[in-house]
């Protein structure tokens, strides 16, 4: 499986995907969609299921949905599975729909972390869900994958569970809840699962079922990579590194008395004075010999006697291993090297965390196992990680093995070429048989047209949490087989009118460029390779990605190939040829990027390029445009209330904006997400991108509503409703002189009558603010910008009509 138009050279001692024998239930063959009801077992001729998924999210048969990729991959091992999604929690009986599992239950909470998907930035619950049939909001309960794998363990308690998903994978270790705004435990010891499955976990599900389906029980399967368990103690022929603390204690002196001797204070401590002592023996040494001539200097008479060479004594305490000789003498001569001492190989090595109960009390210990936890995600160098929950009798540790191996291209085409439906399921259709309607999935329907091209991310966004859900190692789909996806579109999705979507992934120009040396690749530990700067070992060729843009648009039947991931513009610049290609081709009169901020403060927590990239691209982005005579757009996007945030980076990118002539409509405040490292400074104030001590650097985190709204405000400097806010807070920051009406003021004196409201991007999460009716000052004179209500123009709602008299 390891094919020579692999990207990434990186080492895969692992079995391959189509390496494994089917199970015997492959002579059912390929459903069409995997049922969802006994119904549809029958009629594919099931007597029962051999895996059972229970999702958050409608059934989506698509190569962007979890569940189906998951669902597909074991169907094509020769498993049968079918489908629970979205089901009611309140009882274990929507669980049973599908009969007792011959294997386990699969479960997820779906595409999306279910609090995430439930609550806004604000902590508001959120009226709408994207992955429900209509954008019907509370199909799903909180902390979902936990609530799910508590009922299956109701419905069939002998049943093992195998959780999975983004909600999974950013809790496997004890983590800051934002939501709670608390550190919660492991979501293993919560949801009370046999085994955690992070990360994209083809390579571990497939190994596992086959496992099981060989009756090997499944407390023994703990060797899987990408997994993480509870087990009591840690196994033998393992080395354990204990790494539950920061602190390194020296020896405790005791206060020196003053009127002791050398000597003396030396025996208080349990010591001895060797000079002293030694002093006192030559002395009475030489009384007892009598009297001794003392030899004249050294060139004076003839006196008998020689001299006595000073011995140096190393102090132990003080002593280092040397760094190796360029040039060592031959064996026997010369000083003996001091012996180093061996480091244990790291395929039997595990770190062990600070625990559950240590983390939750010291913020600080919470930093440092987020830093540690964050260095052992290279599949390369990865050890294991232990984290203690309990203590006493109860006491049991949270077992996590290193990270998946990364797919080959061989394999990912395997993956993305299953027979997917590409569409929802039939039970979510109106009368008409459409899923356009009041039924429609708007998750789907953003993904309908699109190409996920590849996986992984090395940029290292501490605010984003790809690194730690697919890993930064790019695997990268073939040309062939993208190309063969972008006709499956053309000739059976309906609705197709010639228009890709997206050709990306979770970063829209990533697709094939990986580290130039295997070696390097494998040994890394950098959480970015292109902050602060781009990784010289990296190779940063575009080349392989406009050659499948063209190939791809120049497809019978295309008419149009949009790009909608995100764009890394710093990489994009590399190739001018790229960025052409892109801008003159690809950009639907818009092109969202996002440099997130202007100030290198929060820049620098981010772990995202200065402001002067943007700059840099903006020049090229227009040069092409022009050339190709379009008139096209830069949309840039930004991050409120970052930590690392100050009030005056926020009002320095206000300034910005306006000197751009860039009004936001969209504002997007920092979401403390589950193990993100921007979570860790959110939490602890300390700065997991250096070493943890006491004494590190903190980081400035914006708190408090009062704040996180005045961020809000600076973003959104043109809206009349934020000018009070935004003019008391530049008073108390010592900047009124940018409150004025003049073209270089930031905000306008006056104040027009607003009601307070603003409409959000998504519409159904906007809260209307009723007006109060203002009470006219004596003494002031009204306009409309004071208080006057606006003047009837006839062009607004008609005037009631007047009562008869």
């Amino acid at each position: 499986m390891n094919a020579p138009v692999d990207v990434s050279f990186f080492a895969r001692a692992a079995k391959p995907l189509t390496s494994y024998r089917k199970y015997w239930a492959a002579r059912f063959g390929t459903a069409k969609f995997l049922p969802t009801s006994r119904a549809e077992m029958e009629a594919l001729g099931w007597d029962s299921c051999d895996i059972v998924i229970v999702t958050g999210d409608a059934y989506v048969d698509h190569p962007s949905f979890g569940m189906a990729v998951i669902g597909r991959m074991l169907e094509a091992q020769g498993f049968r599975v079918g489908i629970i999604a979205q089901p009611d929690w309140h009882s274990a009986d929507p669980f049973k729909a599908l009969g007792k599992p011959n294997l386990f239950f699969g479960v997820t909470a779906g595409n999306m972390d279910s609090m995430i998907n439930r609550y806004t930035a604000d902590r508001k619950i959120r009226s709408d869900d994207a992955y429900t049939p209509g954008d019907v909001g509370g199909r799903r309960p909180d902390r979902a994958a936990i609530v799910y794998s508590q009922r299956c363990k109701e419905a069939w308690n002998d049943v093992p569970i195998v959780l999975g998903g983004i909600e999974g994978s950013l809790r496997r270790i004890a983590h800051y809840d934002y939501w709670q705004d608390k550190v919660r435990r492991s979501i293993v010891v919560d949801a009370k699962c046999d085994l955690l499955l992070y990360g994209n976990a083809e390579r571990a599900i497939v190994e596992i079922a086959h496992r099981l389906a060989a009756r090997e029980p499944v407390h023994q399967i703990s060797d899987v990579r990408g997994t993480a368990f509870v087990r009591r103690e840690t196994p033998e022929g393992w080395f354990e590194i204990d790494s539950t603390s920061v602190d390194l204690p020296g020896r405790v002196e005791a206060h020196v008395n003053p009127y002791l001797m050398v000597s003396e204070q030396a025996k208080a401590n349990g010591a001895t004075c060797t000079k002293e002592e030694e002093a006192q023996a030559v002395a009475a040494a030489a009384e007892a010999q009598g009297p001794v001539l003392l030899p004249p200097p050294l060139g004076e008479g003839g006196g008998r006697g020689a001299a006595k060479p000073l011995h140096f004594i190393p102090n132990p305490s003080l002593r280092k291993v040397p760094s190796p000789h360029p040039n060592p003498p031959p064996a026997g001569e010369g000083a003996k090297p001091e012996v180093r001492v061996k480091v244990p190989p790291r395929d039997r090595s595990v770190i062990r965390l600070p625990s559950y109960e240590q983390v939750r009390a010291d913020p600080v210990l919470y930093a440092h196992a987020n830093r540690v936890l964050h260095l052992e995600t290279n599949p390369g160098n990865a050890r294991a990680l232990v984290q203690a929950h309990g203590e006493g009798a109860t006491a049991r540790d949270v077992w996590i093995n290193p990270p998946p191996i990364p797919l080959t291209t061989a394999e990912m085409d395997h993956v993305f070429d299953l027979p997917y439906a590409r569409s929802p399921h039939p039970r979510y259709a109106d009368e008409h048989g459409s899923h356009d309607g009041a039924t429609k999935i708007p998750a789907w329907e953003m993904i309908r047209f699109s190409v996920n091209i590849m996986r992984g991310c090395f940029g290292g966004c501490t605010f984003c949490s790809i690194t730690e859900h697919e890993g930064r190692i790019i695997q990268s789909r073939s040309e062939d087989s993208i190309i063969k996806e972008v006709e499956a579109i053309r000739d059976s999705v309906k609705g197709f009118t010639g228009t890709i979507s997206d050709l990306g992934g979770p970063t829209a120009n990533m697709y094939r460029i990986g580290c130039k040396s295997p070696e390097i690749e494998a040994a890394c530990r950098k959480p970015s390779c292109v902050y602060p700067g781009i990784c010289p070992n990296l190779n940063t060729s575009h080349d392989p990605l406009i050659k499948i843009y063209r190939r791809a648009r120049a497809l019978k039947g295309i008419k149009k190939i949009l790009i909608g991931s995100g764009l890394r513009y710093d990489l994009a610049v590399q190739s001018p040829e790229y960025v052409k290609e892109l801008v003159q081709h690809h950009v639907g009169g818009y092109l969202k990027i996002a440099p997130e901020h202007t100030e290198q403060g929060p820049l620098t927590k981010m772990m995202k390029p200065g402001i002067g990239s943007y700059d840099r691209f903006k020049q090229m982005f227009e040069k092409f445009s022009a050339e190709a005579g379009k008139k096209q757009y830069l949309i840039p996007y930004f991050i409120a209330a970052h930590p690392g945030t100050s009030d005056e980076d926020m009002m320095n990118l206000a300034l910005w904006l306006k000197r751009n002539g860039f009004r936001a409509d969209q504002v997007q405040t920092f979401y403390p997400s589950p193990m993100a490292t921007a979570t860790a400074m959110y939490h602890t104030n300390k700065n997991p991108l250096r070493k943890i001590t006491r004494e590190s650097e903190t980081v400035d985190i914006v708190r408090g509503d009062k704040r996180r709204r005045l961020h809000k405000a600076f973003l959104r400097y043109h809206d009349a409703n934020n000018w009070p806010l935004l003019r008391e807070a530049l008073k108390k920051m010592g900047r009124a002189d940018l409150i004025g009406n003049g073209k270089h003021h930031l905000i306008p004196t006056y104040q027009p009558l607003t009601d307070g409201s603003y409409q959000s991007a998504r519409r159904k999460n906007s809260t209307p603010v009723v007006l109060k009716p203002v009470q006219p000052v004596q003494g002031r004179i009204l306009t409309q910008h004071t208080g006057l209500p606006p003047r009837e123009t006839g062009t607004g709602r008609a005037k009631p009509a007047r009562k008869s008299r």
